[in-house]
């Protein structure tokens, strides 16, 4: 199922392909980032602070990411739908009103490039998650108000939980809700940066529900950050794609 423009936060994929591309996201079995992009305030073509974060849905079948505004060097071609059957979307890291500056969701993590207004549907959000491996806790921020925490499970040894800014890129709903993966999963646009591949993906993280709570607030993945079947499906019922999650130490 091609969920339609714009995403709703509680659209999910729920074919076969959708739980086979799950397996390749990083982390789902116990066994240094880029600096982040800025974090100044979002303007828009006047100048003028805007309420939240931008995000830019693709509106074609693909778009150019450019190194500059205006510039012909172009740093990528990205489908949409993506691999998940999602519309492309980004996260919006500073309107210049005819380019926007987006947070990339291709390696290394906190890559940024340029693409153009007109290739894109902009929504808005106040939302945000910011994630502390440290204290094993998130927590989800509307604006300057705190509205839900909870513990989470974080990567492993060799695997751990790389720290940056990144966004939701697609929310999966797994055909068995008591796996491994919980009842959602969100994309994360960063990856693993011990793994280069997991279960034939590429090492992609998530953010997803849990069929073993009892082991949340631990070490206990390959770099995904676990979370309670509970807390994911309000995440899923609230967040939007695009949403900017702060991973810190």
């Amino acid at each position: 199922m091609r969920p339609t423009m714009p995403v709703s936060p509680t659209r999910a994929l729920t074919s076969l392909a959708a739980a086979a591309a799950l397996v390749a996201l990083t982390a789902c079995s116990s066994a240094t980032a880029d600096e982040p992009a800025s974090e100044e305030e979002p303007v828009d073509a006047a100048g003028n602070g805007v309420e939240g974060v931008e995000i830019a849905t693709v509106v074609g079948d693909g778009i150019d990411v450019h190194a500059e505004p205006g510039g012909e060097e172009v740093l990528h071609t990205l489908a949409s739908p993506n691999d998940f059957g999602v519309e492309r979307a980004f996260l919006v890291e500073r309107n210049e009103g005819e380019w926007l500056q987006v947070l990339l969701p291709v390696r290394p993590n906190g890559s940024t490039g340029w693409v153009r207004s007109d290739e894109v549907w902009l929504t808005s959000t106040e939302y945000r998650v910011e994630v502390d491996t440290g204290d094993f806790a998130f927590t989800v921020f509307d604006g300057d108000e705190e509205v839900r925490t909870g513990v989470i499970g974080t990567g492993e040894g060799e695997t751990p939980t790389p720290e940056g800014r990144y966004y939701f890129t697609e929310l999966l709903q797994p055909p068995d809700p008591e796996g491994p993966y919980g009842v959602y999963a969100f994309g994360l646009s960063g990856f693993s940066e011990t793994l280069e591949t997991f279960a034939g993906g590429p090492g992609q993280l998530a953010v997803h529900g849990t069929n073993d709570e009892d082991a949340l607030g631990r070490e206990i993945s390959h770099g995904c950050v676990r979370v309670s079947n509970e807390d994911i499906t309000w995440m899923a019922e609230n967040l939007p794609i695009g949403t900017p999650v702060e991973i810190s130490g």
